[in-house]
């Protein structure tokens, strides 16, 4: 039996409950792991100053994947957050979203299969920021009125939107793979040309030269506004789409609504070495330490891992007890219940043990 050496992030607030179920399914599927347990968040930027530590990174760039729980990140104030750190840092360009239908799920749509990918590096999410009323702020808006002859209120707070021939091409390639390796029919591109014609213009012009090399796969585009709309409308003409980064984290949980809910949205962070596995949902600080939170999102990123690593039939079999349990409605938490006080919803643990016992039945 192969042993993996993968860095476990537990994360904060319900991340520490999630990641110990998942843990707890994947041994129980027969994968053997040696974890490299590493702490990020907030409790380690409250001891240390730095939420996330550089053992965290030379820990994930040695193992060359890692399982993270969710991480809180501040808003508006504080520390920037450890996700868009982790990406840049190791450049792990392609955040793949994966969203499809479990029978018994709570939604409208019963047959949703979408993969959302989503350039990880560029665009408003590059973090390359000028704060309200700082001297190099004002300078820039001074520099944008001498070279575009357009105003910007002097009490603005500016955010810069790169978007690179080189980030886009390796995107969209990274699509069109992903189809080929996986079966799938058609790319869709995601944009905002019509306006932003020299930063989502060259995201499409370099979508369109680059879908030539798959003649095998269809391809099309769509407006980001129109193919929300679609989205809600028919999703089930919808295939694999690939978006910059910020229409990408919006699309992403909208296609998440369309299956149930965060709960059931699995996970990636993938670049050309290595690979990060995390549910997309956050923290959820309220409800740490209640075993109450669904742990399945987070599962259902470890069965996209264990694929990585070459544990097929054991991401099979995990997926076949997640489906199972899902369908039948009894062993599932409160979010996946007709109503959120159904005295028979069980907790984090539960839905582990339960899904250990299937595994294994």
């Amino acid at each position: 039996m192969t042993t993996h050496n993968i860095t476990l992030i537990p994360g904060d607030g319900v991340g520490p409950e999630i990641t110990d179920a998942v843990v707890r399914v994947i041994a129980g599927a027969g994968v053997s792991v040696n974890w490299d347990i590493q702490h990020a968040g907030t409790d380690v930027f409250e001891a240390e100053g730095d939420p996330l530590p550089r053992r965290v990174i030379d820990s994930i760039k040695k193992n060359k994947v890692a399982l993270k729980g969710p991480v809180t990140t501040p808003v508006g104030t504080g520390f920037r957050s450890v996700n868009v750190t982790l990406r840049q840092e190791l450049d792990l360009y392609a955040c793949l979203r994966p969203c499809k239908s479990y029978e018994g799920a709570r939604s409208v749509y019963p047959n949703v299969d979408l993969v959302v990918v989503r350039e990880n590096t560029e665009d408003l999410y590059a973090g390359i920021e000028f704060q309200k009323d700082k001297q190099e702020t004002l300078q820039l808006i001074d520099f944008i009125k001498s070279k575009t002859n357009k105003s910007i209120l002097a009490d603005s707070g500016i955010s810069i939107k790169p978007i690179s021939v080189f980030g886009t091409e390796r995107i969209v390639r990274f699509a069109f793979e992903y189809a080929r390796k996986n079966g799938r029919k058609k790319v869709t591109s995601v944009h905002k040309a019509n306006i932003m014609k020299h930063s989502d213009g060259l995201f499409l012009d370099v979508a369109n030269n680059v879908a030539k090399s798959y003649p095998d796969i269809a391809y099309e585009d769509r407006i980001i506004d129109n193919m929300c709309m679609q989205l809600v409308q028919k999703p089930e003409l919808y295939d694999v789409l690939v978006l910059p980064n910020l229409y990408g984290d919006i699309v992403s949980d909208l296609a998440a609504g369309l299956i149930g809910g965060l709960g059931l949205a699995p996970g990636a962070n993938i670049g050309s070495e290595m690979a990060v596995f995390e549910a997309t949902h956050g923290s959820a600080p309220k409800y740490k330490g209640l075993n109450k939170v669904n742990p399945m999102a987070m599962m259902l990123s470890a069965i996209m891992m264990l694929n990585y690593i070459g544990e097929r039939d054991a991401a099979t079999r995990l997926d076949n007890a997640i489906a199972s349990i899902i369908k039948e409605g009894k062993h599932v938490t409160y979010d996946m219940k007709p109503t959120p006080d159904d005295p028979t919803a069980v907790g984090t643990k539960e839905v582990a043990d339960e899904i250990i016992r299937r595994i294994n039945g």
